[in-house]
């Protein structure tokens, strides 16, 4: 005879240390197993979209640091690009090698504090703290750039605000051979580790189809073996100047997409040592620009490769100072679609391991 137990259920967050941001899951348990996941957001929203309708362009770029607040080099890219590519402006060479720069320090950056904060997730602490003291030395470059650790507002309609100081390329060229070096002991330490393997390893499975169906995009795309990267096959700023590979993985669980993140630092490094190399002496960062920003009546989607996938800005303009309309497509919102159906059926050990391998920033899910 069959034992029966009586379902519960159970809140996780809007305080759970696992979730990287106030962001609450109501499960339902049967004995250790999930039955239903119920994901509920909105502790963090702003209402930055609607904000953004009273604001000129320039005005806006301080809110996209808050939205995916460990990438906000990236956001700022992505509303000032959909400006310019509105307005036709051309960029100066010089401005755009220092944007393409500080994107790919920042893409590192994101991914070390999601290598740290995962490996803090299931039950190691020492990664925690190596990750965060290389993330340092990059947060450092931004503090001498732009004078801010975290939220930035480095970049502008037709620029950038402030030119790199003396020798800091030079400090640039210098991490990419600490990094690689780093990475090598990041490996040596968990990435062949019998506990870690069995904690991810064949968790949270999903294949292409299940993951085009539900607009993944990033490391959660690249899983399943589908070779979809925005600097690529959609290449924006000068990244069609540079040599580098896409990781694809095809197994599509959260050892896959651990790899995936990993390599992804490895690129970012050759794509940074190209840069520093090839950075023009001298040149304007700021290109011609009026003084007031109206862009002519359309509309424009403008779309790149942020850290956890493809972030999109779409605006809607009347010819006037400040945007008639504004909509970010947000990846951590979309990519976090999945986690209802992962949970199915799975462990509560196992609800951490796969909310935290899909890498979600909750100030992006909220906006």
């Amino acid at each position: 005879m069959a034992i029966r137990t009586e379902e519960i259920l159970l809140n996780v967050g809007p305080q759970h240390p696992s979730t990287h941001g106030v962001f609450r899951i109501i499960v339902k348990l049967d004995g250790e197993m999930i039955t239903e996941a119920i994901p509920v957001m909105g502790y963090l929203h702003r209402g930055t979209e609607k904000l953004a309708e009273n604001l000129t362009y320039t005005q806006i770029i301080p809110y996209t640091d808050r939205m995916d607040y460990v990438s906000a080099m990236t956001n700022n890219y992505v509303l000032v690009n959909a400006v310019e590519r509105l307005m036709g402006l051309e960029i100066p060479e010089r401005a755009e090698f220092l944007r393409l720069i500080v994107m790919e320090l920042q893409r590192i950056a994101s991914h070390l504090v999601w290598w740290g904060t995962y490996l803090l997730d299931i039950g190691a602490m020492s990664p925690f703290l190596y990750a965060f003291r290389d993330r340092e030395i990059i947060i450092n470059l931004f503090n001498e750039l732009c004078g801010a650790r975290l939220t930035y507002n480095y970049m502008r309609v037709g620029g950038v605000k402030w030119d790199a100081p003396e020798g800091w390329i030079q400090k640039v060229r210098e991490f990419i051979p600490y990094m690689r070096d780093k990475l090598n002991e990041y490996h040596n330490l968990v990435t062949g580790n019998e506990i870690f393997l069995a904690r991810i390893k064949g968790v949270g499975k999903y294949d292409a189809e299940t993951a085009i169906a539900y607009g993944l995009s990033g490391a959660n795309l690249r899983c399943t073996g589908v070779k979809w990267d925005l600097r690529k096959d959609q290449p924006y700023s000068i990244y069609d100047r540079f040599e580098f590979d896409i990781p694809v993985s095809t197994n599509g669980d959260c050892f896959d997409r651990y790899n995936l993140r990993m390599e992804e630092v490895v690129q970012s490094l050759r794509i940074l040592e190209q840069a520093v190399e090839q950075f023009p002496e001298d040149g304007e960062i700021m290109g011609k620009v009026p003084r007031v920003l109206r862009p002519a009546e359309g509309e424009i989607y403008s779309a790149i490769e942020s850290p956890r996938g493809e972030i999109g800005c779409y605006i809607i303009s009347k010819g006037k100072d400040k945007p008639y309309r504004l909509k970010f497509r947000r990846p951590s919102f979309v990519n976090l679609q999945i986690l209802p159906k992962l949970l199915v059926g799975e462990t509560m050990t196992n609800l951490i391991t796969i909310l935290g391998g899909i890498d979600i920033v909750v100030g992006e899910v909220d906006c």
